[in-house]
Formats: C-alpha cells, structure tokens, sequence
C-alpha cells in the first residue's frame, strides 16, 4: 500500500526521496508527492498518477534542500486527485505531514478543528493530522511535543512522518498500532525513514524498526527514541545482509508470510473512507449503488474461482442474514455454461483479486449478455473485471506477490460484510440499532486480526507436530463452513498435502469413514451460533482416535480438554468471525510447507492469474 520515504542529512533530499518511492512502487499506488525544506520554506510538489508525473513537477519546478519527505498513496479517504495527494500542508505552512493508516475519528476531529476557524483543503483523514500538529505548535509546545500530543488524539491504527519550517533539523516519525511499519536508517551524518526496507537499502544497512506507540525523532547525528507518554527508550540498530528482492520481504522469509502479516494493514484500508462510525453508515460510492436500484434487486449471484469463490460463500450467508436478498454462489467456470435464470433485477458480483481471471470475466459477459447488473470486487485497479462492471469495490490490500492468496481473501469478506450493510439500509430492511451495531462491529477488526496474527509462534508448534501428514480433513458449519474449505486450499496450494474440506454436520454421511489415529481433522469451532454442533463434531472424531486441531475462541475450556492441539482466537462477532478464524489456517499452512523445505511463493504447477480458461 502507501509508500514513505524520509531524509535528513547533508545531500539534496529530493532524487533520495524521489528514487526511494521509485523502490516502493511494488506497494501499488494513485498518487505521489514530496515535500523538502527549501531556504526555510517547506515546498510541496503533488499529483494524482504515478511517480513519472511527480518527476516532471520536479523538473518543471526543482526542490533544494536537505531534508524532505515523500508519499506514494493508495487512495483511502477521498479520490486519487493533486489535493488529496500526500504530504498535506498545515494552514500555516510551517509543518508537513504524511501518513498511512485511518485516523478513525477524523470526522470528529475536523468538526472540532473547523468550529476553531480551520479550512480544510482536502477529503482526507490525514489533514487533521497536520492541524493538530499545527493548534498544539500555537500553544507553545516544540515540534516533538506537539506531534505527540497530536498523535495521542488520534484513534485507529496509524504511521506518521512529519517536519517543520519551525524546526528544520528534525523529521519525526511514529507508528501507533499495526497500519505499517516504520524502518529508521542509519547513515554517516544522515538519516532516512521509510515505510519498507527497499527505500533505502542502497543508502544503509543499520536500521532500527519502530514498534506500536513510539516516536523517533530523526537529526543528521542520530535519532531519539521515544513513547507515546514522551519517555526515552533504548534501541539497538540491526545490520541488514539482504538483497533487492530480500529486501522487498522486509523482515519475513518469503511474501506469502509477509503478506499474511499485512492483513492488519489491508483490513485498515479496506474500512478507510468507507465506513462513517458516527453516523453508523456506509458508503460504497464506486458502485453506483442508489436506493432504487437496492429495492429493485431479486437476487445476487456472486460467481469467482478457487479462494474468492469461498470468499463468496461468506459472502452470500452475510448479504442473505443481513439485507435479506437470496443469493447463489457459482464457480465462474461453470457459471458461464449454465444458462443461468438471472434478469435485469439479478445482480452479479464477481471476486477476483487480479480482474483478469479468465473464467470470472466470461461469467460477468454472461450475465451481461442476460441483462443483469453487474459488479466486481477487484484487488487490481483499473484491470479488466473493474472496467466491465456497472459498480465495483477496490479491495485496497495492495499488490499480493504470493501465489496462495491471503489478504485478497479477507478484504472481500469485509467488503460483503459492508455491502450487505448498505443493501439493507437503502432498502429500509435494516433497524438503526442494530445497522449501528454492525457497523460498530467493523471497529474491532484491525486489531483482531494483529491480536491473532500475533500467536504465530504457537501456530509454528503446531505445524511442526503435523509437518509429515499425509492427509487432513478440514470441518465447519455456517459462516465457517467456507473457512474448512479454504484452509483445505492453502494446505494442497503450498504444502502438497492432499486436504478435503467439508462441512461438518455432513461428516456422518462419509468422511468419518476416513477418520482414525493417522488423519489429522481440523475443526473450526470459535464460539458462534454453530459452537454446540462443532463440539459434537469433536466428540465424534476423538471417538475415532482422529487428532483433532482445534480453532476455538479464547477461554473455551471444553474445546481445550478434547482438542490435540488448539489454534486460539479472540472473542469476535460471529459474522466477521471467518476474518480472524481463517488467520491461523494461512500461517499454519505456511510453517507446514516451509518446514517441508517447499517454495512458499511460487508453488508448482500454479500462476498467480489464470488468464485461459
């Protein structure tokens, strides 16, 4: 996702900064800016496009100066546009600031930001930011001060890089929570700050990364580490041996384990600009959705393949319990041979994480050959599956490398999740108590996903007791039936292990047959609506001598006394649940694979798009 690139040091600032977001365009993008300090001004040069725009700007109109910062933003609050293009300016002039991440309560902030005469020149969340920055420098406190206290009024998962006019030897950097990371490099009489390790490899190899709640304060001589509260910590820069490639990995083995951990990152920007918490609404404006056409919708048919087909089958028990639309899930492949019954009143939604998927594209001709209307949940913007369609959601997880996908399966699940919102709203079949409670729900999902993606060491524990496994049997019911099946994908996708995925309660009717000593059975079984039948499910595979793995809510101290081995997760909403239950089956499935010595990104036989049919 977004790209930061900061420097302070003896040379001129702009080509470092300019060629470091050159490193990060593999992040994916819509718009670039840099800001540098020049002869005690701060100078800005912006635009929405890529990095080829930012350096005409540049040569049109060059930046002097030694110390700077750089953005290249994937749009979250407001369109890829010059005036929502990061670094956004303080009204002032004197700070400078960009950022990844939501600020979740913006909206409040700017309200109170605007009653004291501030004009806001743009529709991010980012802009309160230097505000802040700015009415805490007017009461009198110095840059560091100001930010701190700044940053302490903000909630959600945030980066920040800032500098002043005021202070023109300092960069400040922070990282509150999981919406990114921050890398501090150390150089002889410079410095640099970057969003990932590729920015500035060339530069240095001693780095420090930043953790959640701390502050860095950069000067040529060094920097000063700090917390949230203002306290002095101590660090110790690490030296990094890591190649191009290597460095694209950061501090992760392959990109699949990367791109695993990102899911924080991806979820945040999934719900960025989207969801309004004060008034407990949603907003999907890219897919054209009015509330005419919401009445007039009969049936939703979400056609996808492989992941994002069980993406849908989430999707469809979501749009069905919450906006009371029937909904069908159809495999893209057979969808287009079906003769489907689907009308001008018939929606169809197609998932794909690269818009290029050739069966999935055929299915939206199909249904546009019949009428419907058409919509997309695409990862790759401006690819085929997004141009076709009448209305789309972008994914907004960023590039995804891996062959096996991760984060391109758990944006859709919130994005449905969303979706279903909005259809039940326009369509006046939602209560406002319970739309608000929904939609509150959604607040929790970041840090659900960092609290579980956290226990990868006792996920790693487990992958070693199965790593020589021959065979395994996924089980779920109800809105975790589709996590069964794609924890069963990624253990065929990455490990080669022959896997099955099947509901639960379906088990008696031949599956069991299979189960003894030598079958592991992972069973899905958080505290949900369908927690009693899961356990039974349990009891009836230990009666077989099976070895039972276990994904249980915390503290479920039943499930714990039965299961071989347990994969804990935290206490969530049942209906967001398959965002967080399906986080150890991914991490599972890629010790297995890396503790088999088996190439994670790139498996055999597989591509990233299927583009034939």
């Amino acid at each position: 996702m977004c790209g930061i690139v900061g420097y302070i040091g003896p040379r001129q600032a702009t080509p470092i900064i300019l060629n470091g977001l050159k490193r990060l365009e593999y992040r994916g993008y819509d718009s670039a800016g840099i800001a540098v300090l020049q002869d005690g001004k701060i100078e800005v040069r912006r635009d929405a496009g890529k990095l080829s725009r930012l350096n005409e700007l540049v040569s049109q109109s060059p930046l002097n100066g030694s110390v700077g910062i750089g953005h290249t933003r994937w749009a979250t609050h407001g369109a890829p546009s010059a005036r929502n293009a990061h670094p956004h300016l303080g009204s002032t002039g004197e700070v400078v600031v960009v950022h990844n991440g939501i600020v979740e309560n913006f909206l409040e902030l700017r309200d109170e930001l605007s009653a004291e005469g501030v004009t806001f020149n743009s529709e991010t969340d980012t802009e309160v930011i230097v505000h802040l920055v700015e009415h805490y420098l007017a009461a009198g406190l110095d840059l560091t001060a100001a930010a701190r206290r700044a940053f302490q009024h903000m909630r959600g998962a945030n980066v920040v890089v800032l500098m002043s006019a005021r202070e023109p030897d300092k960069i400040v950097a922070a990282r509150l929570g999981n919406a990114g990371g921050v890398v501090v490099g150390f150089g002889e009489g410079e410095m640099f700050a970057a969003s990932d390790i590729p920015a500035i490899l060339e530069h240095t190899r001693r780095v420090v990364f930043l953790e959640s709640r701390q502050v860095a304060i950069l000067t040529r001589e060094g920097m000063q580490l700090e917390s949230l509260e203002g306290e002095p910590l101590a660090y110790q820069p690490q030296t990094l041996s890591w190649d191009p490639v290597a460095a694209e990995k950061g501090e992760y083995r392959h990109f699949m384990q990367k791109e695993i951990h990102e899911q924080v990152r991806a979820l945040t920007d999934t719900l960025a600009g989207r969801v309004d918490f004060e008034s407990g609404r949603i907003r999907l404006p890219e897919l054209n959705l009015t509330p005419e056409l919401a009445r007039r919708i009969s049936k939703i048919v979400i056609t996808a393949c492989g992941t994002a087909a069980y993406a849908g089958m989430v999707g469809k028990i979501l749009i069905e319990r919450i906006a009371r639309i029937p909904c069908d899930v159809q495999i893209g492949s057979e969808f287009r041979y079906s003769d489907p019954i689907i009308d001008e009143n018939t929606v169809v939604l197609a998932i794909s994480q690269s818009g290029e998927t050739a069966d999935t594209l055929a299915a939206m001709e199909e249904g546009r050959r019949k009428g419907a209307i058409i919509w997309s949940i695409v990862n790759a913007i401006g690819s085929q599956a997004m141009r076709i369609a009448d209305g789309y959601i972008s994914m907004q997880t960023g590039p995804e490398i891996g062959v096996a996908s991760t984060k391109a399966f758990t944006a859709p699940l919130v994005d449905q999740y969303m979706l279903a919102i909005l259809l039940a709203d326009l369509r006046g079949s939602l209560d406002e108590k319970t739309r608000r409670a929904l939609v509150a729900d959604l607040r929790l999902v970041p840090d659900l996903a960092g609290r579980t993606l956290e226990r990868e060491p006792e996920v790693e524990k487990v992958a070693q007791a199965l790593k020589d496994i021959r065979d395994c049997l996924y089980l779920g019911r109800g809105i975790n039936m589709p996590i069964a099946y794609e924890g069963a994908l990624k253990l065929k996708e990455i490990s080669y292990i022959h896997a099955e995925g099947y509901p639960a309660g379906e088990m008696k009717h031949g599956p069991i047959a299979l189960i003894d000593e030598h079958m592991p059975v992972v069973c899905l079984a958080p505290q949900d609506p369908w927690h009693e039948k899961m356990i039974s499910q349990i009891q009836q595979a230990k009666a077989r001598n099976g070895r039972v793995i276990a994904v249980a809510t915390d503290g479920d101290d039943l499930i714990a006394e039965m299961a071989d081995h347990v994969l804990w997760v935290p206490p969530t909403p049942w209906m967001l649940s398959p965002v967080v239950t399906v986080l150890p089956l991914q991490m599972l499935a890629y010790h297995i694979a890396t503790l088999r010595g088996l190439d994670v990104d790139q498996p055999r036989n597989l591509a990233k798009s299927v583009t034939v049919e």
